[in-house]
C-alpha cells in the first residue's frame, strides 16, 4: 500500500488536498476532511499498474470494466482529475518517478476478454459499417429504453433553460431540427441514421411530411416501425434497413436530416457522403447535418509531432468497446467536404454544453437502473460499466471543450442562387403557437 500511496501523492498531491477520496483494498479510506463528489475504490494492490500501464484510456477503461477499481459517486468528476495528469506526465522527471513506482506494484496479468467486434473488411466498407453499427446498437432495445427518453432519441437534447426534463429537452431538439429544415406539409424528408424513429415520427406527426428513415440496425428498425404505427403515422413513415450509399437518386427528397450518424462515415469517405446527399436532394432543398466534432485538443496530445496522438488513437477505449471505426473530424474539415460537394453552409450551432447535460441525465438514469438491468438479464456488469464509463467520459469531454456537437444547415440552391431561406432566424427561435 505504501507504493500506491506514494503514487497517488505524486499524481494528485497530499490526500487532504485532493478533490476525491480513496478507499484501498483493505477498507482504509483517506482524503480531505470534507465530502467530495467521488471516491476512488482500489480493489486490488495492482490496480494503479493496470490502470496506467501502458498509458492509454484503453488500459484505464479495461481496469474499470473488469473490476480492478470502482468509482462511488460522480465518475465524471474523477475522470476530470485523470485528464489533468496529461501535462504533468510530460515532465520527464515526474514521468520517470511514476514509471518506477508503477513497476514496483504487483504485476500479475489479468486475463481480459477481448471486444466482440470483429471484421476482416477494410474500415468504412458497407459490410464492416453494418457490423460496427450493429455491435453498438444491437445491445438491446430494452437496455436503451431504461435510460433514454420516452421517444428513445439517442442524440444531444436541447435545454432551452437548463431546467427542462430530458423528455422536454429532446422534444425541443426535434422541433428545432424541423424548424431549421423549414419542413412543410407534403414534403418528403430523408432521415439518415433514423435510430428508433424519434425524429421521423415527430416530423410526420407535427409537420405533415412523409419520411423515409434508414438504419443499419434491424433491432432499431423493428422498434421504429412499431412506434410509427402506434403513433398513427405508419402511412407516412417508412423505415428501411439500408446503407445511405445504396439509395438511388431516382427518388429525390425535399429535405434531409442526418443526426448522430456522420461520426461513423470517416473523413476519407466524407466526400462520398456529401456527394450522395447532394444527388438525393432536390434543388432548393436543405440538409441538417448533426454530429460530434473534435474541438480543443489537450496540449500534451501534440507531443512528438503527432506520435502521441496516433498512439492514443490506436489504444482507444471507445474504439475497442463502444464505437468501432468511429471517427471524429474537425468542423472545418467536415464543412470543407460539404462545400466541395456543392452545398452552401447557411447556419452552424455548437451544442456541446447541451450534450454534457444530456449525457449526465443518461448516466443518472443508467445508474438508477443498474440493479434492474442485471436482474432482468438485459446486460452483464461489464457492459453496464462500459456504458457508464463511456457516457461519463463523454460528458466530461463536452464540458471541457475537447469535443463538440454541431448542427450545420446546408443548402442546395437553385441554379440562380435562390435558397428560399428567410432573412432572419426568428422562425427557429420563436415558440410555436
Amino acid at each position: 500500500m505504501f507504493t500506491t500511496r506514494r503514487l497517488l501523492t505524486l499524481l494528485f498531491g497530499p490526500a487532504v488536498q485532493r478533490q476525491f477520496h480513496v478507499r484501498y483494498w483493505d477498507g482504509t479510506l483517506e482524503g480531505p476532511p470534507r465530502p467530495t463528489p467521488a471516491t476512488l475504490v482500489l480493489k486490488v494492490p495492482q490496480a494503479l499498474r493496470r490502470m496506467l500501464l501502458p498509458p492509454s484510456d484503453l488500459a484505464l477503461g479495461e481496469a474499470y470494466i473488469f473490476g480492478d477499481f470502482d468509482v462511488e459517486g460522480n465518475l465524471e468528476h474523477l475522470l476530470a482529475q485523470a485528464v489533468s495528469l496529461g501535462d504533468k506526465l510530460l515532465n520527464p522527471l515526474v514521468a520517470a518517478q511514476v514509471f518506477a513506482l508503477l513497476l514496483g506494484l504487483p504485476g500479475e496479468p489479468r486475463p481480459a476478454p477481448r471486444p466482440a467486434f470483429e471484421s476482416r473488411n477494410p474500415a468504412h466498407t458497407k459490410d464492416r459499417d453494418a457490423s460496427a453499427i450493429r455491435y453498438h446498437y444491437d445491445v438491446g432495445n430494452d437496455f436503451y429504453a431504461t435510460w433514454l427518453d420516452e421517444k428513445m432519441v439517442y442524440s444531444c437534447a436541447y435545454f432551452a433553460t437548463g431546467e427542462e426534463t430530458l423528455e422536454e429537452a429532446q422534444t425541443i431538439k426535434l422541433d428545432r431540427i424541423c424548424r431549421k429544415l423549414r419542413l412543410k406539409e407534403g414534403e418528403h424528408l430523408l432521415d439518415i441514421g433514423c435510430g428508433w424513429g424519434g425524429l421521423a415520427i415527430y416530423a410526420a406527426k407535427n409537420y405533415g411530411v412523409r419520411v423515409t428513415g434508414i438504419t443499419l440496425s434491424p433491432a432499431q428498425a423493428e422498434v421504429a416501425r412499431a412506434r410509427a404505427e402506434a403513433a398513427g403515422v405508419g402511412d407516412k413513415v417508412s423505415i428501411e434497413i439500408r446503407d445511405y450509399r445504396d439509395l438511388e437518386p431516382t427518388t429525390r427528397y425535399d429535405k434531409v436530416a442526418s443526426v448522430g450518424m456522420f461520426e461513423h462515415v470517416g473523413l476519407a469517405k466524407m466526400p462520398q457522403y456529401f456527394a450522395q446527399i447532394y444527388r438525393l436532394l432536390k434543388p432548393g432543398g436543405l440538409v441538417l447535418n448533426h454530429g460530434i466534432v473534435k474541438e480543443i485538443t489537450p496540449a500534451f496530445v501534440h507531443w512528438g509531432f503527432g506520435l502521441l496522438e496516433r498512439y492514443l488513437n490506436s489504444r482507444s477505449f471507445i474504439q475497442n468497446y463502444v464505437f468501432p471505426d468511429g471517427e471524429l473530424s474537425r468542423l472545418s474539415e467536415v464543412n470543407l467536404r460539404a462545400e466541395h460537394a456543392g452545398f452552401e453552409i447557411r447556419d452552424a450551432e455548437n451544442m456541446r454544453e447541451h450534450y454534457a447535460l444530456t449525457l449526465r441525465e443518461w448516466v443518472r438514469r443508467l445508474e438508477t437502473h443498474h440493479q434492474e438491468l442485471l436482474d432482468r438479464g438485459l446486460v452483464d456488469e461489464v457492459t453496464y460499466r462500459i456504458w457508464r464509463l463511456y457516457m461519463s467520459g463523454s460528458a466530461q469531454s463536452f464540458a471541457a471543450g475537447r469535443i463538440g456537437v454541431v448542427q450545420t444547415l446546408l443548402a442546395k440552391p437553385w441554379p440562380g442562387g435562390e435558397a428560399g431561406l428567410p432573412l432572419n432566424r426568428r422562425d427557429i427561435e420563436l415558440e410555436r403557437a
